[in-house]
């Protein structure tokens, strides 16, 4: 029997769970991003952006994205190679 506080997750509604946070967690990248390289990019409004300014854009995004990836990759890499915690509590 389970006590009151445990709590066992409908897989179903686990795997809607997770896919929810994933959407969550790429609409707030999004918004960072367009933040970031609006504030940095487009200094004055218009009908259109300028040359520079499209430009400056596409070098935010690409490098937002390669850094973002770059620092989950690192991170991915560092949790697979920390021990469990089950196994460093048994040395």
């Amino acid at each position: 029997m389970d006590g009151p506080w445990s709590l066992s997750l409908d897989p179903e509604l686990q795997r809607f769970l997770d896919a929810e946070t994933q959407k969550q967690r790429a609409q707030r990248l999004i918004h960072q991003m367009t933040e970031l390289c609006w504030d940095k990019c487009v200094d004055r409004l218009g009908p259109r952006l300028d040359g520079r300014a499209e430009a400056c854009l596409v070098n935010c995004v690409e490098s937002f994205l390669d850094t973002s990836h770059f620092i989950l990759s690192r991170l991915e890499h560092l949790q697979r190679s920390k021990p469990a915690f089950s196994e460093s509590l048994s040395d």
